[in-house]
C-alpha cells in the first residue's frame, strides 16, 4: 500500500468534530455539517455531509460534478429523488433507517424529509465535495438567454425566478409567501413521474460525462 501522506508528521490529522463545521444552517432543525480533506488531511477519496432536516424541508435540486454520492438514512424518513439521464425519468426512493440510495456522479437529484428529526449521511468518493445548485443556475443564468433559448417571455421569467436566492441549499426558505398549507408537498406526494422526450442525436452528441461544468 503506497501513500503520499506522512503519517509521522505532527500536522497529520486523524480526528475531527463534525459538529464544528456547519457548512449551511437554515435553523436548528435544518442544517448541514461537512467533512472533507480540508478538515482531516489523511482522508483519501472520501468526504461526507451530515444532513439534518425537518418535515417538508429538502436539500434543493443539485448535482455533484466530481463525485458519486451514497445517501444513508440514520433516523427519520426521507425521499431521495434522482433524475436518470438515460431514461429521462425522475425516480423517487423513500428511505428509513438502515436504507441507502446511490446517486451516480453528475446526476441531478434532491433529498426531502418526510418527517421531523430526519438525519441523513451523504458519503462521497472524492476528497472534497463540488456542488452545482439549482438555485444558482436559476438565479445566475441571464434572463435574456433563457427567454431566447426556450422561447419564453423574459419579463415573466424574471418575475418567476426573482424570489430565487442563490445558495438556497435547504428550502423552502423561511416566510416563503408562495408556499401554503394548501400546496401539495412535492417531496412526499408523487404522481406518475414526468417523462421528457428523448432526442438520441442530442444526447449522443453531448453526453453528460463530457459536459462542461462551472465550479461554484
Amino acid at each position: 500500500m503506497s501513500s503520499t501522506i506522512d503519517y509521522t508528521s505532527p500536522s497529520t490529522q486523524f480526528f475531527f468534530d463534525l459538529n464544528k463545521n456547519t457548512s449551511f444552517k437554515k435553523d436548528n432543525q435544518n442544517f448541514i455539517n461537512e467533512l472533507s480533506i480540508n478538515q482531516v488531511n489523511t482522508l483519501n477519496n472520501t468526504a461526507l455531509l451530515d444532513i439534518f432536516l425537518s418535515a417538508d424541508n429538502l436539500v434543493e435540486p443539485h448535482y455533484h460534478q466530481n463525485a458519486a454520492e451514497l445517501v444513508y438514512c440514520i433516523s427519520g424518513s426521507a425521499t431521495i429523488s434522482v433524475l436518470n439521464p438515460f431514461t429521462k425519468q425522475f425516480n423517487h426512493y423513500p428511505i428509513t433507517p438502515g436504507q441507502v440510495v446511490n446517486i451516480p456522479q453528475g446526476w441531478w437529484h434532491y433529498d426531502a424529509a418526510d418527517v421531523d428529526h430526519t438525519h441523513l449521511l451523504a458519503i462521497f468518493n472524492a476528497p472534497t465535495i463540488d456542488t452545482v445548485l439549482g438555485s444558482d443556475l436559476l438565479a445566475l443564468t441571464p434572463a435574456n438567454v433563457i427567454a431566447h433559448t426556450y422561447c419564453v417571455d423574459e419579463k415573466q421569467w424574471k418575475k418567476s425566478v426573482g424570489p430565487v436566492r442563490p445558495g438556497t441549499f435547504i428550502g423552502p426558505r423561511k416566510n416563503c409567501e408562495a408556499y401554503s398549507s394548501n400546496h401539495p408537498n412535492p417531496t412526499t406526494k408523487h404522481s406518475q413521474p414526468y417523462t421528457a422526450p428523448i432526442y438520441p442525436s442530442y444526447y449522443e452528441s453531448y453526453p453528460m460525462q463530457n459536459a462542461h461544468y462551472y465550479r461554484y
